[in-house]
């Protein structure tokens, strides 16, 4: 019986750090960035009244999740579908895309659940970490908190998990429990994103960059709405009106007419208007901003709200997105490894039994298109078809036109030529 070990302070002290950061990133996903500084020009009961929200991270996040879609495994020889498949996977595999896009890097936790099938949950990277293994993508040693406390954010139930084995410690009852198993890793695999060697835990969507151009972009919106306050009601002025004179400027501000009386000597006031502020200023440098995060996060003015005044046909749409489609297909590979690594260790828990990692180099992980085909793409790619197999007979068949279109097509059915009650052919 392995003996049980206790959490290494370290990794208390690596998550803190790391969780800062990354709950920065969800706030930014959430857009509950708090108040902007605008600087002294700008009073602070002014400022925090025309507080602009902008949900310019979030889209970046959305429009990348959105296109990623698994679908499964191809040469599934360990059956591995059937675990996620009891998991739900379709909350499964968008929850670990959105928070590892996000964080950087969401970990999966496998732990024994019900008729002997592996429960997998979904940590993100503010509750989770670990020692990785570059070459694998496994990690070595890990911890990860599997419960904190609504209010105070303490910590109320965590792992620690090694080689064989899992420690979970329950500080609410005080209780610790062992559980060992046949896998040859932690049960904690990290889902990464855009992973290097300097980082192996990868990059987050929402890099430093984005969220300074957000914040400019909500600078110079609360400017544009504290300027067109003096835009709808422009500013006036009276000079030479008496010391005695009752004048008010609410009044003033609201009515579009103005009443003054001479006065003991006959003067009379002036009244003037100040120059009109102008909002082009402001509507110039937003789009300017939003120019600089599109070309950041590989979006289009038109995902950031501004709209062309001509249609665009899918084809010109996807060539829009060529850097958005280059981006997705990356993440495609990297999260492919992460759901392979899960499904690897899920399977040796269920089997109890500890399968060597060439097990899973067949497993070859299945997307959807990032971009649906439209009608006149689908054509095109039946005419490619069947030029390529008329060159190289067999070279396309079912499997290869259903992962170009994401369609499933219906069962193949037999060719028969029609014959007449002879049995010999018609013509024509």
């Amino acid at each position: 019986m392995q003996a049980i070990r206790s959490v290494p302070k370290s990794y208390r002290y690596r998550l803190s750090v790391k969780r800062e950061r990354v709950l920065l990133r969800y706030r930014y996903y959430d857009m509950k960035t708090g108040k902007l500084d605008l600087g002294r020009l700008v009073q602070p009961d002014m400022a925090s009244r025309y507080n602009s929200v902008l949900g310019w991270c979030g889209k970046a996040v959305d429009s990348l999740a959105d296109r990623l879609y698994f679908e499964g495994f191809d040469d599934d020889t360990l059956d591995v579908m059937s675990i996620f498949n009891a998991n739900n996977p379709d909350v499964f595999f968008d929850s670990a895309i959105l928070s590892a896009l996000i964080s950087s890097c969401c970990f999966v936790y496998i732990s024994e659940g019900e008729d002997d099938m592996p429960h997998i949950q979904v940590i993100d990277g503010a509750n989770a970490t670990g020692i990785i293994d570059p070459t694998t993508g496994l990690l070595t040693e890990g911890y990860a908190v599997l419960d904190r406390d609504a209010d105070t954010d303490n910590v109320l139930m965590d792992a620690y998990l090694t080689t064989g084995q899992t420690v979970v410690t329950d500080y609410t009852n005080h209780t610790i429990q062992s559980y060992t198993n046949s896998a040859p890793a932690p049960l904690l695999v990290p889902i990464i994103y855009r992973p290097d060697a300097k980082r192996p835990f990868g990059h987050s969507r929402i890099s430093r960059a984005c969220m300074n151009l957000q914040n400019q972009a909500r600078m110079t919106l609360t400017r544009a709405d504290i300027s067109a306050e003096f835009y709808s009601w422009p500013q006036r002025y009276v000079l030479g009106l008496s010391e005695g004179a009752e004048f008010e400027s609410s009044k003033a501000s609201m009515s579009s007419f103005l009443a003054f009386y001479r006065d003991e000597d006959g003067n009379a006031p002036t009244v003037g208007t100040f120059s009109q502020q102008s909002m082009e200023p402001h509507l110039s440098q937003f789009r300017l901003i939003a120019s600089a995060f599109a070309g950041e996060t590989g979006l289009t003015m038109d995902d950031l709200g501004f709209v062309t005044d001509n249609p665009t046909s899918a084809e010109s749409i996807k060539a829009s997105h060529e850097t958005l489609r280059l981006t997705a297909r990356k993440a495609q590979h990297t999260f492919g490894s992460g759901f392979m690594n899960v499904g690897y260790l899920a399977a040796c828990l269920r089997d109890d039994y500890a399968f060597s990692r060439r097990a899973i180099y067949e497993l070859k992980p299945h997307w959807a298109p990032i971009f649906e085909p439209d009608a006149m793409q689908m054509s095109g790619i039946g005419d490619a078809a069947i030029k390529i197999n008329q060159a190289v007979p067999g070279y396309f068949d079912r499997d290869n036109i259903e992962k170009l279109t994401g369609i499933t097509g219906g069962e193949p059915t037999e060719d028969y030529s029609q014959t007449n009650d002879t049995g010999e052919e018609e013509n024509g």
